[in-house]
């Protein structure tokens, strides 16, 4: 029975060294990130909770941006990933073409929205119990912050369309240094805007944006530059900005897989918001101890993050050359060992729970909430790396249709639904109300598997594909 488990969900010496190839510049670059930005987190949360809240709520807004920027990329990743193992330099250029419109786009219209809708998105999050003077704090910082966070959607944008192609084509390290240059960048700027170190004027919340937004012009300024140096290497950014112009039935097969994976980003991230905003009737200070929550979680969650990316860049590689029986039997190797590594960090970051609230310059009710939130989100790290695997095999093969019935489908029908019962109808305590929130993603689980085992996620999407 050992030999038949280890022969279907164990890989040999090389298999793991092909995915850590791939895997490890992504955790390195995800981690440096994160981690930077929990510093970030950390310097914000010195100035005081209403600061911290103020920016907490701002960058709650800014990730179902950045998901729906995410989810366009990576719906023409998919084509570019099997253009790729297809060879085709022609395909993977027209694919970042597409990457390039579409999220120029999708940035003006974010930045419309945060414009014209951003303080009333904002209040939302200011409810629940809290004194007025605060709220109104809180509300004035969060304001501040986002009007100068506006000019650095843009950077980001055109960044993800770089290092996603690159990252397809199986360049993981440029990306990856792009990453450190930036927060770098990032990390010695809020030092010195922040608190006005070297004479500089202490600019507070004002000077974590305008550092982030620096760090992101920064990180496009050496992608770019690096791939269009290297045209003989990278041989799709060649003559890639003559015309935008993008072969119109390819442009056609693309939308239909990119449509639903935005679609899905962004409902499942403004999902992700609205379970904060069920979480923050429980009292203003939960929305303080979340926010030091999920910063912390982010800087473990690399793991499954980075193992989700090297999926569906392996598995479409596979597809795109024809490798079916190869794909099928490497996705269960590939899950089981996300599992086993994810577990790993999740118990570390279960034992390290208690210790980082008490760097953040808060209440002790506002470090109790956060490190219990932690040890929550260490106990569900097993569940989120299967469901991230399954939710990456699918997506692989182009079934943008089902990632969304899988993922965004799932949260708004089951995960926000239980949070908003749960936090208006009972007197359930936040802690255990947010882990059956999270722990309910087992049911996620057991439906990528049956998908999974089912093979439908195997699909050669570029097959007929001729671009000119």
């Amino acid at each position: 029975m050992f030999t038949q488990f280890r022969k279907k969900y164990i890989g040999d010496r090389l298999f793991y060294r092909k995915v850590m190839l791939v895997a490890i510049p992504i955790m390195i670059q995800n981690g440096i990130t994160n981690f930077v930005n929990m510093l970030d987190n950390i310097m914000v949360g010195r100035l005081g909770t209403v600061e911290m809240t103020g920016v907490s709520i701002v960058n709650q807004l800014m990730f179902v941006f950045n998901l729906t920027i995410f989810g366009a990329v990576a719906g023409a990743g998919i084509f570019t990933a099997q253009f790729f193992g297809k060879k085709d330099d022609k395909g993977i250029r027209a694919t970042f073409r597409y990457k390039i419109v579409t999220a120029l786009l999708i940035t003006a219209l974010g930045i419309l929205i945060m414009l014209f809708f951003g303080e009333e998105l904002i209040k939302l999050y200011l409810t629940g119990e809290g004194s007025a003077e605060e709220i109104a704090q809180s509300l004035v910082f969060a304001k501040q912050y986002l009007k100068i966070m506006l000019i650095g959607i843009v950077p980001f944008a055109l960044t993800q369309a770089y290092s996603g192609t690159l990252r397809e084509t199986g360049e993981t390290v440029v990306p990856m240094k792009a990453g450190i240059i930036s927060v770098c960048v990032n990390f010695t700027l809020n030092l010195l805007l922040i608190f006005g170190y070297l004479g500089l004027p202490r600019l507070g919340v004002a000077g974590a944006a305008l550092a982030t937004v620096i760090a992101r012009f920064a990180e496009l300024a050496f992608i770019a530059y690096i791939t269009h140096k290297n045209s003989d290497k990278y041989k799709f950014i060649k003559e890639a900005y003559r015309s935008l112009k993008i072969p119109r039935g390819l442009a056609a097969e693309i939308t239909k897989k990119c449509i639903p994976l935005m679609l899905n980003e962004t409902l499942w991230s403004g999902g992700m918001a609205m379970l904060v905003q069920c979480y923050s009737v429980r009292g203003y200070y939960v929305v303080s101890a979340l926010n030091i929550n999920s910063t912390v979680s982010n800087v473990f969650n690399v793991s499954f993050i980075a193992m989700g990316s090297a999926i569906a860049i392996i598995i479409g590689q596979m597809l795109g050359r024809g490798d079916t029986e190869q794909a099928r039997n490497s996705v269960g190797k590939l899950t089981v060992f996300s599992l086993i590594l994810c577990s790993f960090v999740g118990v570390v970051m279960a034992l390290a729970s208690p210790l980082f609230p008490l760097i953040y310059k808060t209440s002790d009710d506002v470090r109790t909430l956060a490190a219990q939130f932690i040890m929550c989100s260490a106990l569900c790290m097993p569940i989120h790396a299967v469901a991230n695997a399954c939710y990456f095999t699918l997506r692989s093969g182009g079934k943008t249709m089902i990632t969304v019935i899988f993922d965004s489908c799932f949260v708004w029908a089951i995960s926000v639904p239980l949070a908003f019962i749960l936090s208006r109808y009972t007197q359930l305590p936040v802690v255990p109300l947010y882990f059956i929130c999270t722990a309910i993603d087992v049911l996620k689980c057991a439906i990528g598997l049956v998908m999974i085992k089912k093979g439908i996620w195997i699909n050669n999407i570029v097959d007929n594909q001729k671009v000119e």
